[in-house]
């Protein structure tokens, strides 16, 4: 499978698309990474599943583009990409940051989304790790986020809980967003938009839970219990909002459960395609071109569940 590359907004973005069947499936990376983070979706399920990993502006190989970088405006560009690639109706898929663009693009073309995976989703409590809360700061954060060894190292064991997962392969994957021109200071300012010293900005979070109340779409939070990152806590509380929610708490996991319990995340998502794919065909029918009258045939809420895996 090769990178592609398209332009968005004047900007380079890199992609690769598995062209299988079925309704598409976006793949979003967290703040600092980039597509390699989802290699084990792209290996394994792309000859069944048409699925889409791309590098956010800033990341990864794609462009730095237009600057500042922030939730709503990712959820622009993502939308335009895949208008780009002329996609229409999506699955989104979004790990950490990955997790609140997809949110947002949830809440801005609700009628485009089939379902949506939050894996470990930024965007929906405060507490945050000191480290990135200290990132937050003038001259500190810069210093924190230069580009170095330790820098790499640091990343790596915050985002692995089991240190067997690293091969040499990502680790240099890593290593080149880590040393990426232009990379760290788009990391920083990222981080502090979204952020406060205290944590997660109190705004951030309102809007990601209005938005959770909104949406009728199935909603899998997925969230390794030893995330060091951003507390399984985090989508405890949140998929009590959902309209339609389900949470799966994966052992031994820590804040990349795509990478860290491929097995477990990829039977996720399939069986989420199914829900989506369910809950599209049930749209069509209750809306007026449909066969069901005043939404009688409608699904009604389901309660939300919480699983363990």
């Amino acid at each position: 499978m090769h990178d592609k590359y398209i332009a968005v907004d004047g900007a380079r973005i890199r992609y690769r698309d598995t062209g299988g069947t079925g309704t598409p499936i976006l793949l979003t990376h967290g703040i600092g990474g980039s597509l390699e983070m989802f290699l084990k979706q792209l290996e394994t399920m792309g000859g069944s599943f048409r699925l889409i990993a791309w590098d956010l502006p800033g990341h990864g190989l794609s462009d730095l583009g237009d600057q500042p970088y922030e939730p709503g405006k990712f959820s622009v560009v993502a939308w335009r990409f895949l208008d780009a690639l002329d996609i229409d109706t999506v699955i989104l898929v979004g790990n950490s940051l990955g997790g609140l663009i997809s949110l947002r693009m949830g809440d801005a073309r609700p009628e485009r989304v089939g379902g949506l995976l939050l894996a470990s989703s930024a965007g929906f409590a405060r507490n945050t790790p000191l480290a990135f809360r200290l990132m937050t700061l003038p001259i500190l954060g810069d210093l924190m986020t230069r580009p170095s060894p330790m820098a790499v190292a640091q990343q790596l064991k915050a985002i692995f809980h089991n240190p067997a997962v690293v091969s040499d392969a990502i680790r240099t994957v890593v290593s080149r967003n880590v040393y990426k021109p232009g990379g760290a200071k788009a990391f920083v300012k990222t981080l502090r938009l979204m952020s406060l010293l205290g944590a997660q900005h109190p705004q951030l979070i309102r809007t990601s839970r209005a938005i959770l109340q909104k949406l009728s779409q199935p909603i899998v939070f997925v969230h390794g219990r030893e995330d060091a990152v951003l507390p399984c806590s985090h989508s405890i509380e949140a998929v009590k909002l959902a309209k339609n929610g389900e949470l799966i708490v994966l052992e031994s996991c820590g804040h990349t459960p795509q990478f860290e319990r491929p097995d477990a995340f990829n039977q996720i998502l399939i069986d989420l395609v199914k829900q989506a794919d369910s809950h599209v065909h049930g749209q069509l029918d209750a809306s007026p071109s449909g066969n069901a009258a005043d939404g009688a045939n409608a699904p009604s809420k389901p309660e939300t569940s919480q699983k363990t895996a």
